[in-house]
This record gives structure tokens, C-alpha cells and sequence, in this order.
């Protein structure tokens, strides 16, 4: 069932791959990059002036969270409503908070917006199970089915990322009880991005191009960072001396960011580019050696926290 809190946050875990989902009930995707701007053009300049906090208010109930805001200032997020139940919403400056409804069931969650105002995320049927959405202005809600799989009472599908294109990443249940990464279009429905040996792989963003970023477990067992393109399908970007990487962002460029495990078993974040391959970008501090990345922008820079010499966990930006 989906649960009100949000997709997002700050993290200092190990390294959480697909194999863990195969044991989660219900299934969760994991975490990917700190709310942010989706994907588009801004074409307006950002007011001048001090700031000032709106309150976009609730669906009836006690409770609402932001999740992300795209180029026109459009935002999307969860609400309770007046029976205190959680559905994913729809702002805008002109018209408002707007309920995106369910599929049947009691509950949706909104992950994803595009510069055209389409949504992307999980909601309940009235089976029970969450299944992944997507909402546009003039069509509502759109079921995106499964890959064979069903889980009564737990998620069958879920979705996190929309393109401009109006292309969904997620990861759904597959009929023989795995969860495979997939990606969804307009014109070819739900395509199973399959793994890289092993039985499971979970999507975390896709760009403008189509190009869908995650992890996915190896024959060995082990989770890998991946990245896939329609025409080359899933790679395997590899670790940084250790077993397991997991990916968080994706940029226009085809460039990710994640964070993989060293030779000595400590969590770095990492960039991958087509052509340098896996690059490590360290840490802040000997004292305690961890790093993660959490996005990517146009320019390959990258946000993410790194621990200081006293043991805080600090932002960080990586611009090299």
C-alpha cells in the first residue's frame, strides 16, 4: 500500500539494489535525486525580491507534501483529503491544487512532472494493488499496467520519472514474481527493460532522449548502476572496486550519477560518461569515507552529501 511520506531525502545507508526489493512488502522504488526543477525550459526569469512561502493547501485534510515543481512553476505532491485519505495533486499558479484521483482504489502518490503539466506516479485499484500512472491535462489518469505480475494488497507497478515526451521509467512486477525496470510510451505501452543476469532491476530517472537510468542485480547476485538506450539496451556502468553501485540521476547527455562501492568497501559517489566510463569523486574527508550523488544537470555537475572531518553529513557540488 502507499504509504504518505515522501519519495525524497537526505541518506546515509549502504547501497540499497534490486535484490532488497525482491524481499520488500510492499514493494518501494528507492529513493533517487533531492526534489528539484524537471525537466524543461525556463523561459521567465525568477522574480526579484525577497522570498515569500505560499501555502498551497490541502485536499480537505490535515496534511499535504511538495514533490517536485517543473518549469512553469506547476508543482506536484500528495494531500489528504476530508476521509484522510492520501492523493497525489496537481498546482498551479492559475488554477490551484487539483486531486489527480486514484485508479479505483483509496490512495495515489505523484513522483514525476514534465514541462507539459504530465504526471507520473502509483496509485491503488480497486483490487487493492498499486499500480503505475500517468496524468495529463486532458486525458486524467492513465493505468500503465504491470509486465505479467500481480501483487494483491502490495504494488504491481510504480512509477517515478517522466520525460518531456511523456515516457514513464518505473519498475513492475513481471509474471514470474520478479520486478523488472521498465519503460513506458505513449505509442508502445510498458517495455521490460530486463537485468543484467540476475532476476530483478529497479528504473531512477529518464531523460529527454528516452534513456532510462537504475540498478539491476548481476548474475553474481550483486547490484549494479545500469543505463539503457533503445538501441544499445542495458549496460552495466560497473563499480568502483567493490560489488554493487546504484544510479540516481540521468542527464539530456546520457550522463549518470550514483554511488558505488570502493575496493575497501566504502560508499563514493560516482559520474559515468559514455566516454570516461565510471569516474570516483571522492570524499570530503579520510575520517569518514563516504560520499553519495543524488543528480545530474545538463552540465554533468553534481549534487550530494559527503561527511566532514567532525562526522556531519554536508551538501555537496561537484562542478569538475
Amino acid at each position: 500500500m502507499i504509504a504518505l511520506s515522501s519519495r525524497h531525502g537526505g541518506r546515509a545507508e549502504p547501497l540499497i539494489g534490486a535484490s532488497t526489493l525482491e524481499a520488500a512488502a510492499p514493494f518501494s522504488v528507492p529513493a533517487v535525486a533531492a526534489p528539484g526543477v524537471s525537466a524543461g525550459v525556463l523561459t521567465t526569469p525568477a522574480p526579484a525580491g525577497p522570498a515569500r512561502v505560499v501555502d498551497l493547501g490541502t485536499l480537505g485534510g490535515i496534511f499535504s507534501i511538495a514533490h517536485r515543481i517543473n518549469a512553469h512553476g506547476q508543482v506536484i505532491g500528495t494531500a489528504t483529503t476530508a476521509a484522510d485519505d492520501g492523493h497525489a495533486f496537481r498546482w498551479t499558479p492559475s488554477g490551484g491544487m487539483t486531486d489527480l484521483g486514484t485508479l479505483g482504489g483509496t490512495a495515489s502518490i505523484a513522483h514525476g512532472i514534465n514541462a507539459h503539466g504530465q504526471v507520473t506516479g502509483t496509485a491503488t485499484t480497486a483490487a487493492g494493488d498499486d499500480h503505475a500512472f500517468r496524468w495529463t491535462p486532458s486525458g486524467g489518469m492513465t493505468d500503465l499496467g504491470t509486465l505479467g505480475g500481480t501483487h494483491l494488497g502490495g504494488t504491481s507497478s510504480s512509477a517515478v520519472d517522466i520525460n518531456a515526451l511523456g515516457q514513464v521509467a518505473g519498475t513492475a512486477a513481471t509474471a514470474a514474481g520478479h520486478y523488472h525496470a521498465f519503460r513506458w510510451t505513449p505509442s508502445g505501452g510498458m517495455t521490460d527493460l530486463g537485468t543484467l543476469g540476475g532476476t530483478s532491476s529497479v528504473a531512477a530517472g529518464i531523460n529527454a532522449l528516452g534513456q532510462v537510468t537504475g540498478n539491476a542485480q548481476t548474475a553474481a547476485g550483486d547490484d549494479h548502476a545500469f543505463r539503457w538506450t533503445p538501441s544499445a539496451g542495458m549496460t552495466d556502468l560497473g563499480t568502483l572496486g567493490g560489488t554493487a553501485s546504484v544510479a540516481d540521476g540521468i542527464n539530456a547527455r546520457g550522463q549518470v550519477t550514483g554511488n558505488a562501492q570502493t575496493a575497501a568497501g566504502d560508499n563514493h559517489a560516482f559520474r559515468w560518461t559514455p566516454s570516461a566510463g565510471m569516474t570516483d569523486l571522492g570524499i570530503l574527508d579520510g575520517t569518514y569515507p563516504y560520499s553519495f550523488a543524488y543528480g545530474i544537470n545538463a552540465h554533468g555537475q553534481v549534487t550530494g552529501t559527503a561527511a566532514t572531518a567532525a562526522g556531519e553529513t554536508h551538501a555537496t557540488l561537484c562542478r569538475g
